[in-house]
């Protein structure tokens, strides 16, 4: 199956391609079709890329922001530099690497979010898509609060359990929340990306995803989303004690 798997990475058009227009990733490729559709990024925009290893999408965000803009990225295993960004190592939910980014911005909105993020893998599947949905809400709870009013965020998720309950909690937030598979995902892979526009900051007093989210999944979990129990049948039958001799 490994033998496989590398004999169809070396096949990969995606990858070929990447690698002739000089990104780093074939990933490159699946911000670049988000962006075709959606229109996230702008000339001059001020971008944080979550999970930004190797570089690919720091690449193309760097590309749509022009020299005006500006491009943020943190990941735990550090990249090569990139001229034009900027590059941090961390991890996006430790309070040290929060705070060398918001030094960084210095008081700057963030106009998009891109995240590409992705939990070390362990094998076991359930657990390996509860860590990266968990990991997904810290990124919302962290950055949201800096994104501009009309901002976007894009994300990768995996799917699976908790999906659903991620985008019922993200939705109050934002105008428009929906799911996309560019054209350069993988059909063999079941990641799919959250596509968040136009953030309403006065929609919702309160950011906090992680807590919504675990509620709703919770409830999902464990069977508080019933509300109505069973109808009651009305029945004639009684039961009568048998009489004593």
């Amino acid at each position: 199956m490994a033998d496989h798997w590398i004999e169809n990475h070396k096949r990969d058009p995606w990858r070929r391609q990447a690698k002739a227009s000089g990104y780093r990733a074939r990933s490159a490729f699946k911000l670049k079709q988000i962006q075709e559709r959606f229109k996230l990024i702008d000339k001059g925009d001020v971008i944080l890329d979550v999970g930004c290893f190797p570089g690919g999408w720091t690449q193309v965000a760097l590309e749509l922001v022009g020299e005006e803009g500006d491009v943020v990225g943190v990941d735990l295993d550090p990249c090569q530099p990139i001229e034009g960004a900027v590059l941090l190592v961390g991890d996006i939910t430790d309070p040290h690497t929060q705070d060398r980014v918001l030094a960084y911005l210095n008081g700057r909105q963030l106009n998009s979010i891109i995240s590409d993020i992705s939990p070390n893998i362990t094998g076991k599947w359930d657990m390996d898509q509860a860590i990266a949905m968990t990991l997904v809400t810290e990124v919302f709870d962290f950055a949201l609060p800096f994104l501009c009013k009309g901002g976007h965020f894009v994300t990768k998720l995996f799917q699976g359990v908790g999906v659903e309950e991620l985008i019922n909690a993200v939705k109050p937030h934002f105008e428009d929340v929906r799911r996309h598979s560019p054209h350069a995902s993988r059909n063999s892979s079941s990641e799919v990306y959250l596509i968040c526009r136009r953030y309403q900051p006065w929609a919702v007093a309160d950011v906090n995803i992680s807590d919504t989210y675990e509620l709703e999944l919770n409830k999902k979990l464990s069977g508080e989303d019933i509300v109505d129990g069973p109808d009651i049948i009305q029945s004639s039958f009684s039961v009568r004690k048998k009489k004593s001799d």
